[in-house]
């Protein structure tokens, strides 16, 4: 049975949203806020008193003026000259602009305190969500949700506290006022004008949540596709396709525009109909009260009382439909991102869960399966042993579930049986906070923050001193190559450190891990994406981070893995060869035809590599022969490389 949504823009109420939004606007550890909000609930009942007030005045002073009028209004002598009633009429509005202005910066810090709070629980969840959610989402996409819906937060508190109470209060009021001074008529009048309104703005809005929901969805597609593709910029030069990428994100706009037409299209015909509505009513009374005046039963200031009451009444009344019109579309904005806090975590702590203690740093699997698709199991009954302060590696060919340890490990999932321990405790029975705090990862693809190089080493340690970073980049071997930057450790390494090389980035990952100190280390194919070159560069520095460290080697080349303590080899999720590097050659199974193949390839690319050596080595020979053959007065120097160029080396 599906679960009914608190937020919806078609089936959850506006009550249940103001429910589940309450928390926020009433916060139980902000008493200075709770006060605020008080305070600004009377000053908005007291300006909506003040407001119905004014037409009084704009009446009394009508009828002083026209000499009509047998009852003196209830006022101080003073006040009752027309220039003074007059005056009294604009003071009084100006004192009701007061107030409400008061109130609407009472509030303020209110309304903004629950956009930060939703938000800021919003961008917790989303952090609390497994790796799994993450890899089927579109960063994109998630961005332009929460970005909408902290707006829809906004629009929803604030109309609902400042608008939609004053607003029936005003009903209430201007109703009960035409009703003891001038008659169920006008009341009856009043009542059909304003369910009729409110009947048609509510089926017409209706309507335009589908229209809002669609350009939402347009908006969401095109932001994701134009993130995408910035964040790929490269990829789409490198195939030439910037036409093919502005082709698609036009489509999306197009869809875009398209909602966005009929929205702006539709609102015109709602905000049509509305004031026909309201103008005939208007028409209606101001017929009745005419009618009045001619008879000598009401005064001139009369018909001008009902006018300037009806023409207030008109504001809240556009304020009911604009009120309803923004909730619905705040409901729609608001719907997705409370399905992302209604997604449920599938890696959480137990409420019996402790924090890790590592005394050796002993990582144990035992009897290990797991699968992303109960369809496709990657590990199948996998159990080794990595002792404290040795490294085992893990090879094997693509797909055999290397990673997946890596992650296991790391608790992005958890096994669906088995366990894994590090120094005797299960790492499900622990916090994950914990766990995570004593592991160190030294990824194949290291993706940097859009900051300074220091900011992304000191990311291992946040609080580590000036001179603990500079000692993590030195034995990283990234310090001496830092100094020479022209902003040195204040250098930006662009989107995700797209300003550094390969084996740049590859160094700030090792220094912040070094940062780190973790007991416990992970190595998940750190130099595969390297040159040879590089990699044993980058070799040296890792060499060092894991020396006395439980480390997990995950190895594409197996030149990298020789001098583990034990190496394992996975095959289709299970271990089918284990024992070190010399022992593995001499059974002649997977990893020694993995190593001979791997060899292979090194010796053609190292043949390759001499073969091209040579031949820069030949074109250097070639041009000192020519310098060599040129004599004085001999013809332009293209003649002379030509000659060269013949020349049998």
């Amino acid at each position: 049975m599906a679960t009914q949504q608190p937020v919806s823009g078609d089936s959850g109420s506006t009550l249940g949203a103001l429910k589940s939004l309450w928390p926020y606007m009433w916060p139980a550890d902000r008493p200075d806020l709770k006060m605020r909000l008080v305070w600004a609930t009377l000053l908005l009942f007291v300006a909506k008193g003040v407001l119905v007030l004014v037409p009084y005045f704009f009446k009394w002073a009508t009828d002083a003026l026209a000499g009509q009028g047998a009852d003196k209004p209830p006022l101080p002598e003073f006040l009752l000259a027309p220039i003074a009633l007059v005056v009294a009429y604009n003071v009084m509005r100006l004192v009701q602009l007061g107030f409400n202005q008061l109130r609407d910066a009472l509030f303020a810090s209110v309304g903004q305190h629950a956009v930060r709070q939703l938000a800021y629980r919003t961008f917790v969840h989303m952090h609390e969500l497994s790796l799994r959610f993450h890899l089927e989402r579109r960063t994109g996409g998630l961005s332009r949700i929460i970005e909408r819906g902290t707006k829809g937060i906004e629009t929803i508190v604030r109309y609902t506290m400042l608008a939609m109470a004053p607003t029936v209060l005003e009903f209430a009021l201007t109703a009960g006022i035409f009703a003891f001074a001038y008659g169920w008529s006008y009341v009856t009048v009043i009542v059909v004008t304003v369910w009729l309104y409110i009947w048609f703005t509510v089926k017409i809005s209706d309507w335009r949540i589908n229209i809002r929901r669609e350009m939402n969805d347009s908006d969401t597609e095109a932001n994701t596709k134009a993130i995408d593709s910035l964040l790929n910029y490269e990829t789409v030069k490198y195939f030439s396709n910037e036409k093919m990428e502005a082709e698609r994100f036009d489509r999306s706009m197009a869809r875009y525009e398209k909602a966005a037409t009929m929205t702006w299209t539709s609102i015109g015909w709602l905000n049509f109909g509305q004031g026909v509505i309201f103008g005939l009513g208007m028409a209606v009374i101001m017929v009745l009260s005419a009618r009045e005046v001619m008879a000598g039963t009401h005064t001139v200031g009369d018909f001008v009382f009902v006018n300037a009451l009806l023409m207030q009444l008109s504001l809240p009344l556009n304020f009911i439909g604009m009120i309803y019109r923004e909730i619905r579309q705040g409901l729609t904005d608001l719907e997705k991102m409370f399905d992302l806090l209604s997604v449920k975590r599938e890696v959480v702590d137990g409420p019996d869960a402790k924090p890790l203690e590592v005394t050796a740093g002993r990582v144990e699997f035992s009897d290990v399966h797991f699968a992303y698709d109960p369809q496709r199991q990657i590990l199948k009954g996998v159990s080794f042993e990595v002792p404290a302060g040795k490294t085992v590696a893990i090879v094997g060919p693509s797909g055999a579930g290397k990673s997946t340890v890596s992650r296991l490990l790391f608790r992005f999932y958890d096994a669906q049986s088995g366990q894994i321990m590090i120094d005797g405790q299960d790492i499900e029975a622990v916090t994950q906070q914990s766990l995570r705090a004593a592991i160190g990862m030294v990824p194949q693809d290291t993706v940097l923050f859009n900051d300074t190089i220091e900011y992304n080493i000191r990311y291992g340690r946040m609080d580590a001193s000036e001179e603990e970073v500079r000692r993590a980049a030195d034995l990283a071997q990234i310090g001496a190559f830092i100094e020479r930057l022209p902003e040195g450790y204040d250098t930006m390494v662009g989107e995700r450190g797209l300003k550094l090389s390969g084996g740049e980035k590859q160094r700030v990952a090792i220094a912040r891990t070094i940062l780190k100190a973790p007991p416990i280390l992970i190595l998940d194919e750190a130099t595969s994406a390297l040159d040879s070159h590089t990699e044993q560069e980058i070799q040296a520095a890792l060499d060092l981070v894991s020396r006395d460290r439980t480390t997990i080697v995950i190895a594409h080349r197996l030149s990298t893995v020789v001098k583990a303590d034990e190496i394992i080899v996975l095959k289709d999720g299970r271990i089918v060869e284990r024992g070190r590097h010399a022992d593995l050659l001499a059974e002649r199974g997977l990893y020694a035809s993995m190593w001979d193949r791997q060899r292979e390839a090194t010796e053609a690319e190292e043949r390759l590599r001499i073969a091209r050596e040579r031949d820069d080595e030949g074109v250097i020979v070639r041009r000192r022969t020519a310098e060599v053959v040129r004599k004085p007065g001999a013809g332009p120097a293209h003649d002379d490389e030509e000659l060269a160029d013949d020349i049998d080396l």
